[in-house]
């Protein structure tokens, strides 16, 4: 049976009402599945997806994330799912030659991000590539809009340490680096790294970035041509390093803020990792989980601040999702600029994981994906709504740091609408059963009356903060 048959057999899945996760099926949103672990080799967990990031350009979306997660670092393959209509239909498939378990050299891959090189007509993966000589940095290309790929590319050899791929492209046809793709990662005691790619992705050149320190590394380029990397720094804040040469120099690291991280309840795994993107006028908005303005670190909010250049960064906000006293935990946020609007009327929309209870236990958490959005640049947000659970943490793949969704979530606005793809689980049969899914129908970016605010407390040194781990990929 060919990719579109089976996604036409998922999508009739859902609505005889067997996508929904959990012990509800009541979630706001009818859904979609866009792919599932089909793998069988030894080793990994299997029926699992994890991790996805997504792009879109004009009415084009790619999705890539891992499938067949092993419990000590990587997964089986990098799958993806590409819609060239909006989101309204999808086909999916694996990437070639990545790893031994389909036809590759490599034992692993992780850690998948997604780009597209407008100069060049080439959509790009960027993976992490894991063997007994370290982890590399390889690029998959797509020159047919998404639904054919070509083997691997090398961006940089096997080093112990690698982490944390992120890429981005500079599509601004008047700006002077206009077809350049930044790839940039960490490696081993957190130094960020970033390759530079000028012909599409067929070679690249690597250099590392002096005194920047960290992961979650998110590279964007703007208008003009300079290129900001927002990163978790290991010094418990948010920080950027700024390049105005098509990425050859760096400017020192900028400290944006300190941070502050709730443990996530019943071994969940999540991180103080950032999610970026930019609007059409070239501003930034940084979002990430922090603790910092509920009394005692007890559960997570989402957090934003925004800058036009890398340097001058905005005071940072909170995102009103919900009332503090209610103690609702939220994390792995994935925030999207809709490229055709800017300023203070930028369309923006966030998706994100959240726990009911920040307090719960293994045997009482459910896990929820919800969503809210903004029409004036993040001043005010709508009411927030949920979009799948909850589902059980137990029914999730383990690792080494806790029960996985991914490390991140990702949302893309096409024609003006959300498209966020996530990580969702039903009940375990003989196997588990986690796989890729998105809303059968795009999201409207409606506007609302929840202002950000900038609370007054923020957490004292004193109080609990997530120390920040080198994250296995």
């Amino acid at each position: 049976m060919n990719a579109r048959l089976l996604l036409a057999f998922f999508s009739l899945s859902a609505l005889l009402g067997v996508l929904v996760p959990g012990e509800s099926v009541n979630a706001a949103r009818a859904l979609t599945r866009l792919s599932r672990d089909p793998y069988a080799n030894d080793g990994a967990q299997h029926r699992t997806q994890v991790e996805p990031d997504t792009f879109a350009y004009d009415n084009t979306i790619v999705a890539a994330f891992q499938t067949g997660r092993y419990y000590d670092g990587g997964a089986s393959n990098i799958g993806w799912a590409t819609s060239d209509d909006a989101g309204a239909n999808w086909t999916f498939g694996f990437l070639p030659n990545t790893t031994i378990a389909v036809g590759g050299t490599l034992a692993r891959i992780s850690d998948p991000s997604v780009a597209y090189d407008v100069k060049h007509e080439t959509w790009l993966i960027l993976a992490l590539g894991i063997d007994n000589a370290g982890q590399n940095v390889v690029v998959s290309r797509s020159f047919d809009g998404g639904f054919n790929w070509q083997d691997p590319v090398t961006v940089d050899d096997f080093n112990f340490g690698n982490d944390k791929t992120w890429l981005a492209c500079d599509n601004t046809a008047t700006s002077p680096y206009f077809g350049n793709c930044y790839a940039s990662w960490d490696n081993s005691g957190g130094l960020i790294h970033v390759s530079v790619s000028s012909d599409g992705g067929a070679t690249w050149n690597t250099l590392g970035i002096p005194g920047a320190r960290g992961l979650g590394v998110q590279p964007l380029a703007l208008p003009n041509g300079t290129v900001v990397i927002p990163y978790t720094s290991f010094y418990a804040a948010m920080a950027a390093v700024v390049s105005n040469d098509g990425g050859m120099t760096w400017s020192a690291p900028k400290r944006i803020t300190t941070t502050r991280d709730h443990y996530a309840a019943a071994n969940l795994r999540t991180e103080l990792l950032p999610s970026a993107e930019m609007d059409g006028g070239g501003k930034i908005y940084l979002v990430w989980q922090d603790c910092g303005f509920i009394k005692k670190c007890r559960a997570n909010d989402l957090v934003m601040t925004t800058t036009t250049d890398g340097i001058n960064w905005t005071e940072v906000t909170r995102i009103p999702l919900d009332p503090k006293r209610k103690r609702v935990d939220h994390f792995i946020p994935g925030i999207a600029a809709d490229a055709n609007t800017s300023g203070a009327n930028a369309h923006l929309a966030l998706t994100y994981y959240y726990y009911e209870n920040a307090a719960c236990e293994i045997e009482t958490c459910k896990l929820n994906v919800g969503y809210v959005s903004s029409t004036n640049g993040g001043a005010t947000w709508s009411i927030p709504q949920r979009l799948a659970g909850p589902m059980r943490v137990a029914w999730l793949p383990k690792t080494t740091l806790g029960y996985m969704v991914g490390d991140y979530i990702s949302t893309s606005i096409v024609n003006g609408k959300a498209i966020p793809v996530f990580a969702i689980a039903r009940e375990p049969r003989t196997k588990l059963r986690e796989a890729m899914f998105a809303p059968a129908n795009p999201l409207p970016l409606r506007g609302g009356t929840r202002a950000a605010t900038t609370p007054r407390l923020r957490a004292k040194e004193s109080d609990r903060v997530h120390p920040l781990p080198l994250i296995l990929p």
